[in-house]
């Protein structure tokens, strides 16, 4: 297979326990990530990854592919990672479970720059800020990127900083969300996996800071999809209030 899709899912939460199986819009929340990755043309499969009997339960019963992993993973990519060891592949693509609005373009996106490109270990996307809340808001993931597209920085304060001009006017500057969705060269993804945690990891907690702190590159894609991550109850409803607008 060229390219497969993994949706890491937990059932805990710090913010919102149980996200993943919240009604929303009639199904639980993890079924319309799934259903609407599943609509992607460059996976060749798709599978939940899950530590959880309720959340496996759930998968099962709306037709995905489910394997049960580790108890002891503290992240999403190292339950990935786990995932991906029994996987024959070239790609392996991280799709954050508690994305509902996912577009199956997105996934081609971060799949095609490698596919394009096979120098790259890794690729991701962003979408520009229309929003100013979103730019000082901790949990809205920023970044810059060179005229390449590659990864500079990922940081959850406003990057970059704007100073004042000379004629104390703000200068235009275009603000640019991180939307967390990876795909990775598949023996990459193990290397990154035996990476120790980097400095600025910690201080951001942001793991794909370790990638760029020991010298790799992240292919960043400008999107023009945008979507709401549901990390709290209110962007629960911030996602249902988006999809009865557009209907």
């Amino acid at each position: 297979m060229e390219a497969v899709g993994i949706i890491p899912a937990r059932y805990g939460s710090t913010r919102f326990e149980g996200k993943l199986l919240a009604d929303f819009c009639g199904k639980p929340v993890i079924q319309h990530t799934w259903e609407n990755a599943k609509k992607s043309n460059s996976i060749d499969d798709l599978i939940v990854a899950t530590d959880d009997k309720r959340i496996y339960n759930v998968a099962k019963g709306f037709g995905a592919n489910v394997v049960y992993t580790s108890t002891a993973h503290k992240s999403g990519s190292d339950r990935l990672t786990e995932v991906a060891a029994s996987i024959d592949a070239n790609i392996i693509v991280n799709i954050q479970a508690d994305e509902p609005l996912l577009y199956p373009a997105m996934i081609d996106d971060v799949v095609g720059a490698i596919l394009k490109d096979r120098t790259l270990v890794m690729s991701t996307l962003c979408h520009k800020i229309n929003c100013a809340a979103e730019i000082h808001d901790p949990n809205v993931v920023k970044v810059v990127f060179d005229r390449n597209g590659s990864a500079l920085y990922f940081s959850r304060s406003p990057i970059p900083y704007e100073r004042m001009g000379s004629d104390d006017k703000l200068q235009v500057i275009d603000y640019y969300k991180h939307i967390g969705i990876y795909a990775y060269a598949k023996d990459f993804l193990f290397t990154f996996k035996s990476l120790p945690q980097s400095r600025l990891e910690k201080t951001e907690k942001l793991e794909q800071l370790r990638v760029l702190e020991n010298g790799y590159r992240i292919k960043v894609i400008e999107t023009k999809f945008d979507t709401i991550g549901i990390d709290m109850p209110e962007d629960l409803e911030k996602a249902i209030e988006l999809v009865k607008r557009k209907q």
